[in-house]
């Protein structure tokens, strides 16, 4: 890599952009300088499987580590100390010497609390059938919390000031029993402990230099809070926007950057919300999402284009594509694609009313399907307009193939 990397998921999420990641970073002459974390939170589940058989779901940790790469959370991410002493356990238990001395996190991003865990799931649960789909883990009420109380919401840098911390836990903790009744809480005490511990062990700084990044994304950009399908979108940025952002304020606005965009070469989502193309007949394998308590259904139908475009609408543009699981495209003839709805459904982002009813206009729409004219790759390109240069037929960096590497690079350009 001679450039930075960014990288988002143009779908509702579980593209492989981990498997990517890892991939990017297997290439020892040219991996990244470290991989950043640029929005969501301990919600991510970025699968990786070794050659040898391990495999180690990402969530805060950057999908690299398993190659020595350090990892920064940037102030884009809602950092949650305890799920992040969980992963490190993992990690330790696979192999990997200590995670810890690879990390470094942003003083000023939010921290995710049992409250804010609390919170999330009192009122998921109190939805009933018309959920919105989570996955339970207080990152969207660690954002509101901070939109609603700036001077309030706890960041990484209060869990190394016990009384201040103290203080900010025990406003919260008091808050969720305001808006969602007596619901079981762990002591202020108790959380501030090992919080402390965690400020402890981790160390914090801005975003590294002195070679190229590796910007990995979370979720999906057709989750986005803004471009999203109200109210079934995530409370996070996740076109380009915030890695520009970073590299904008440590000034490296000069910089070259790709803009890689991840599809699977069918569509996925997990939870409640709009999917045009869902095929409840179709039977596919997948090793390592289901059914969860909180995001409910694994869903999965053809590959939708419609939606394809507008997320390389929102995002800006994407310079390059890669392409996942073309081994179960090949195993699975009956795998569609399609490139317009039976009405008319203008995709084109708007304020919050406006995405709310194209939410409401996309649960009527009905896919036209077509099979594919042709080898994938080639298929996918020509009708998004943007060249797929990597390829992924299983799940290990193994199993990655180099279509074709620009040998010009681009500039830096703005997402929308």
């Amino acid at each position: 890599m001679d450039e930075h990397v960014i990288i988002a998921d143009l779908g509702y999420g579980d593209s492989g952009k981990g498997t990517i990641v890892d991939w990017l970073c297997s290439r020892k002459k040219d991996a990244p300088h470290a991989v950043v974390r640029y929005n969501g939170g301990a919600q991510a589940g970025h699968n990786v499987v070794t050659p040898d058989g391990r495999h180690h779901t990402f969530a805060q940790f950057g999908a690299g580590t398993f190659w020595g790469v350090p990892t920064f959370l940037s102030r884009f991410m809602m950092v949650d100390p305890l799920a992040l002493i969980t992963e490190h356990a993992h990690l330790r238990w696979l192999g990997t010497a200590d995670p810890f001395e690879l990390l470094t996190v942003a003083p000023d991003a939010l921290v995710t609390t049992p409250y804010h865990k609390a919170a999330n799931r009192a009122r998921e649960r109190a939805r009933g059938r018309n959920r919105h789909g989570s996955c339970g883990m207080g990152v969207g009420e660690t954002a509101s919390y901070a939109i609603s109380h700036p001077a309030a919401a706890p960041r990484v840098a209060d869990c190394g000031s016990p009384r201040s911390l103290r203080l900010l836990l025990r406003r919260l903790r008091e808050w969720v029993i305001d808006e969602v009744g007596p619901v079981p809480l762990p002591a202020v005490d108790d959380v501030a402990d090992v919080f402390g511990a965690f400020a402890l062990r981790v160390r914090t700084g801005r975003l590294p230099s002195g070679g190229p990044l590796l910007f990995e994304g979370a979720q999906g950009v057709l989750l986005d809070e803004v471009y999203g399908f109200h109210p079934y979108t995530t409370w996070s940025t996740t076109t380009f926007m915030n890695a520009f952002t970073l590299l904008d304020e440590a000034g490296a606005g000069a910089g070259d950057v790709r803009r890689l965009g991840v599809l699977r070469t069918y569509g996925t989502r997990h939870g409640a919300g709009p999917f045009v193309t869902e095929d409840a007949k179709l039977s596919l394998p997948e090793r390592h999402n289901d059914t969860g308590e909180w995001q409910g259904a694994f869903r999965v139908g053809h590959l939708d284009l419609v939606a394809a475009r507008y997320a390389v609408q929102v995002c800006g543009g994407v310079d390059e594509l890669a392409l996942t699981h073309l081994d179960v495209a090949d195993e699975h003839p009956e795998l569609r694609v399609c490139r317009a709805y039976d009405q008319p459904v203008r995709l084109t982002p708007g304020d919050r009313p406006h995405q709310a009813d194209l939410a409401r206009r996309l649960a009527g729409a009905r896919p036209i399907l077509e099979p594919v004219p042709g080898p994938w790759p080639a298929f996918v390109a020509d009708e998004l307009g943007v060249p797929v240069t990597v390829t992924s037929s299983g799940p290990t960096w193994l199993d990655k193939r180099v279509r074709r590497i620009p040998r010009v690079s681009r500039k830096m350009a703005r997402a929308a």
